[in-house]
């Protein structure tokens, strides 16, 4: 009869067909020489993700891997993982979530420390690009300061508080000193919320009214008062919270 064969395991049954590698592929289509190639701008994260864990398991390649690595938790989820979290995806063991948590932490310290650009604020939506991928990971809460010249570029980022942030707790001097040491025009005050929500709460508030008040005082201009959750962040004044 014709028609195409099957093969058959070693006990006359049909056996499973085998799952393509990466090192099945042609060079020019493997993650790493493209990388090589054209830059890691030319590979997808779940390649990305291959080629941090350079292998896969016995019935999943390495992209495959990297696929339902973020099928289950997301790029930003990756990131809040514990190590035993990432353990419960099969194929990934302690050595390869080691090496994902590894290579999240560089990349986020890369980005805290970078020196080579003079970042300028001239929005909300700035001030929570500059601060979001860190501060919505926290798992307490953190009230920063971010320090501004008087053309808005950021001077430093200063941390005031880690644990509760509240009006009971905030001391205003605190949270100026380091913009009059440096004398600062002007700042932007971001705190987290843990739980992911960024919805401003009453305290919120209350602290954001008695800084813009301390901050005409010491003539330095509160510019804005970010929350950020995992969810997304809210600016204050854009809300008219505190700014009155």
């Amino acid at each position: 009869m014709g028609g195409e064969r099957v093969s058959k395991g070693v006990l006359g049954h049909e056996a499973a067909p085998r799952r393509a590698r990466v090192c099945d592929l042609p060079a020019a289509e493997r993650p790493r020489e493209r990388l090589g190639r054209y830059g890691v701008g030319s590979l997808s994260t779940a390649e990305l993700l291959a080629v941090l864990l350079g292998t896969g398991h016995r019935s999943a390649s390495a992209v495959e891997l990297g696929a339902a690595l973020l099928a289950q938790f997301g790029l930003a989820g990756l990131a809040r993982a514990s190590v035993d979290e990432i353990c419960q995806v099969h194929g990934c063991g302690p050595a390869k979530a080691a090496q994902i948590k590894a290579a999240i932490e560089l990349g986020r310290r890369a980005a805290a420390t970078s020196p080579d650009a003079v970042v300028q604020l001239t929005s909300p939506a700035d001030a929570a690009a500059l601060l979001q991928s860190e501060m919505a990971l926290l798992e307490q809460e953190h009230l920063r300061v971010v320090l501004l010249n008087i053309k808005n570029h950021v001077v430093a980022v200063h941390e005031v508080y880690k644990g509760s942030v509240n009006a009971s707790i905030v001391r205003v001097g605190e949270v100026f000193r380091e913009p009059v040491r440096r004398n600062c025009p002007s700042v932007i005050v971001a705190h987290n919320h843990p739980s992911g929500d960024p919805t401003p709460s009453v305290e919120d508030v209350n602290i954001t009214r008695r800084l813009v008040q301390a901050g005409r005082i010491l003539d330095i201009d509160v510019l804005d008062h970010i929350v950020i959750g995992r969810r997304g962040w809210v600016s204050l004044r854009e809300r008219g919270h505190g700014f009155s």
